[in-house]
């Protein structure tokens, strides 16, 4: 197993354990962007003086590409978040984690990586796995009409805007910027979204307590999943990092009907099998 494909495992099960936060944070009520907005502060806290320390933040411009991906990274999760008001986690968090197709399209059209046949296996037993586990109750009952249609909205939007940051980082990377400056560049800008979101819908700042409470968590979880992913796409191929690591539904979806009693179907078990065959599969690109 390459190193590339190290990073992004652990990549992948921090942004796993992250989705079935956010689905507590939901149920909990939490505001999302104010969620967001704890995230942010913890995410940029913990990784600037790490970037410092170990002499790895060298600013150039490139790193405005991680800007960019920061900013829709903050808004596609804002729209994520939002959805899982009355969506389930092990439907909705596949179906997010669809933004790879962004990802892996704009890469390979893009900067031209190449598309080789286990590449294109694995994304096809990718593609079947997700669509598995999107048949199986993605909206509470008790979600009807317009509602559910606004989270649907909700989710399909923030799918298409956070694949889109992780193409923004790969262009980062692929034009000189060390992963650590691009984390910091992509959290600060990242924070100032949140901190913008917040303000514009409430003229205030500080945080609920159960804010505080769920945004800790999920901010040290995106810190590893984000800087794995970075340093995954740096040292490999983004269309092969960035499909694994948003493969995070291997493990939010069991752990949605383990500790949050969400519904197991026969169709998601074979979904799940299909995910593993397509790590499999990458593993191999």
């Amino acid at each position: 197993m390459n190193q590339a494909v190290v990073f992004a495992f652990v990549s992948m099960a921090c942004y796993g354990l992250g989705d079935c936060v956010y689905k507590l944070a939901a149920r909990a009520g939490v505001r999302a962007d104010r969620l967001l907005l704890v995230q942010s502060w913890v995410w940029w806290l913990m990784v600037l003086p790490f970037a410092v320390a170990t002499g790895a933040f060298v600013p150039v411009p490139a790193m405005a590409w991680s800007a960019a991906g920061g900013t829709s990274s903050c808004i596609g999760l804002y729209l994520f978040i939002r959805s899982l008001g009355e969506g389930s986690v092990s439907t909705y968090a596949p179906i997010f984690r669809l933004n790879f197709v962004i990802t892996v399209f704009l890469v390979i059209v893009v900067l031209g990586e190449p598309l080789t046949p286990f590449k294109a296996i694995g994304l096809a037993l990718t593609l079947a796995a997700t669509w598995l586990l999107m048949g199986g109750g993605g909206v509470d009952r008790r979600a009807a009409g317009k509602g559910s249609r606004r989270s649907v909205i909700q989710l399909a939007t923030g799918t298409l805007v956070f694949g889109a940051s992780n193409f923004f980082q790969t262009v980062s990377l692929r034009s000189g910027t060390l992963p650590e400056t691009a984390a910091v560049a992509s959290g600060t800008a990242f924070a100032l979204t949140a901190t913008a979101m917040v303000y514009w819908s409430t003229r205030r700042l500080w945080p609920t307590r159960p804010a505080l409470k769920f945004g800790a968590v999920t901010g040290a979880l995106l810190v590893g999943a984000v800087v794995c992913l970075l340093h995954g796409v740096a040292a490999g191929q983004a269309s092969v990092v960035v499909p694994i690591t948003q493969m995070a539904f291997v493990i939010s979806a069991p752990l949605g009907v383990m500790v949050l009693s969400e519904q197991m179907t026969a169709r998601k078990v074979i979904g799940l099998g299909a995910a593993l065959a397509a790590l499999a599969v990458l593993m191999e690109a």
